[in-house]
């Protein structure tokens, strides 16, 4: 019987408590002990970065809300070229940690990428003082869906004013994906209030899964 192993943990601003376990070579973390993330499960993710990055121009700057395991991030990185500036803002300094500590055989390596810049602050805050430094991509991959999970102050980053603030963050022609476990009609209502082209796009969690399981929030800036 193989064992799950308990590598760290610590707690979320509003108490929860975070956990990063090992099984059988994979890596899990959780939230008041509900998962979260898994590394078995990232083809979303994936998915997630090749939508955002399906129009970049030349030198462009990229942010990514969330760094989680990496994978949105390992996409980011392998579809941009070497003068991309990709922003990564994470909340909690021991998910960086923790990436560099006990992932470096996942992602980890990359937060020291040369083209990655690690902000260890709120994703609204970068997006809220982008002012002419405008971003071509924006993914939101902070919180479990529009409907917060880890974080109830996340749920400004989908209400009108958050979106209108990241709708201002782009670039003319820019792009913002949305990552959630959870399809939303309210949140692609509130989403097209603000943009023009707004797509839904069903996501599977695992490379040969049956069923599409996640929601990528898909919109574009004119």
């Amino acid at each position: 019987m193989k064992i799950t192993t308990t590598l760290a943990s610590c707690r979320t601003p509003d108490g929860a408590s975070l956990v990063l376990q090992e099984h059988d070579g994979q890596h899990y973390l959780k939230v008041s002990g509900m998962q979260l993330m898994s590394t078995t499960a990232s083809s979303s993710e994936q998915q997630m970065a090749e939508l955002a990055c399906a129009h970049m121009p030349a030198r462009p700057r990229i942010l990514i809300g969330g760094l989680g395991f990496g994978f949105t991030l390992r996409r980011v990185l392998e579809l941009c070229p070497p003068d991309a500036i990709v922003d990564v803002a994470e909340l909690l300094q021991e998910v960086i940690d923790w990436n560099r500590a006990f992932l470096t055989s996942v992602n980890g390596l990359l937060v020291d990428d040369p083209r990655v810049r690690i902000h260890t602050r709120d994703v609204g805050e970068l997006i809220e003082r982008a002012g002419k430094d405008r971003y071509h991509a924006i993914l939101m991959d902070v919180d479990n869906s529009p409907d917060p999970l880890v974080r109830k102050g996340n749920a400004r980053l989908y209400d009108r004013g958050g979106i209108t603030r990241t709708h201002a963050a782009l670039h003319p022609g820019g792009r913002v994906v949305f990552w959630s476990a959870n399809p939303d009609k309210d949140f692609a209502r509130a989403l097209g209030r603000v943009f023009k082209n707004v797509e839904c796009i069903g996501a599977k969690a695992y490379p040969k899964a049956k069923r599409l399981t996640h929601t990528l929030f898909v919109a574009d800036r004119e």
